[in-house]
């Protein structure tokens, strides 16, 4: 009965956060929202912030979950974006919140994950030093970061949606050049 009870919070505070800033959320909606008593809601989480570390995190690790193969940087981008597309309400009063920072960790823990998936399926049969893999991986991991981050400062726009695909034509192949660079250095 505990995960029922838990899911329901978390499940209330989505909805509420639809609905409303998070600022304009407290204990209180939410366990009338799912009908519980606030010891409940205080047995599963300590406060509100922790709640949301956790609704983010989960999220994460279900997205990293469900991309276990990523084969392009749109489809990179794509997976980043999914959450925040499909809870854009809620996701942009987080980003507005004084928990940005809980959101952010979420976005660069996605992208270093569906970074790492893409470039082990593009290095496979490959010998690539540690260190270089590392770099490759930082450089595409704040890239899309930085993209995506952007994306939802602005507001989450659908032409900005239009230019990420734009940038994901005109950089074509270059990850590829660089893991062949890297792949030559390390033969030498």
């Amino acid at each position: 009965m505990p995960n029922f009870t838990k899911a329901a919070i978390k499940s209330s505070f989505l909805k509420l956060l639809n609905e409303r800033p998070l600022k304009q959320i407290t204990v209180k909606d939410i366990v009338e929202d799912c009908g519980i008593n606030r010891n409940s809601f205080y047995y599963h989480f300590s406060d509100i912030p922790s709640l949301i570390e956790e609704i983010v995190m989960g999220e994460a690790n279900r997205v990293i979950d469900e991309y276990p193969s990523i084969d392009s940087v749109e489809s990179m981008l794509n997976a980043a974006m999914e959450f925040a597309r499909a809870n854009k309400r809620a996701v942009m009063h987080i980003y507005n919140s004084a928990n940005r920072a809980v959101y952010e960790q979420y976005l660069w823990q996605v992208c270093e994950r569906i970074v790492s998936v893409y470039l082990e399926k593009l290095t496979e049969g490959r010998s690539i030093s540690d260190s270089d893999r590392k770099t490759v991986v930082n450089f595409y991991k704040c890239v899309c970061f930085g993209l995506v981050n952007g994306w939802v400062g602005r507001g989450m726009p659908k032409e900005a949606e239009a230019e990420m695909q734009r940038i994901c034509e005109l950089q074509a192949g270059m990850v590829e050049e660089m893991i062949a660079r890297c792949t030559q250095d390390a033969a030498q």
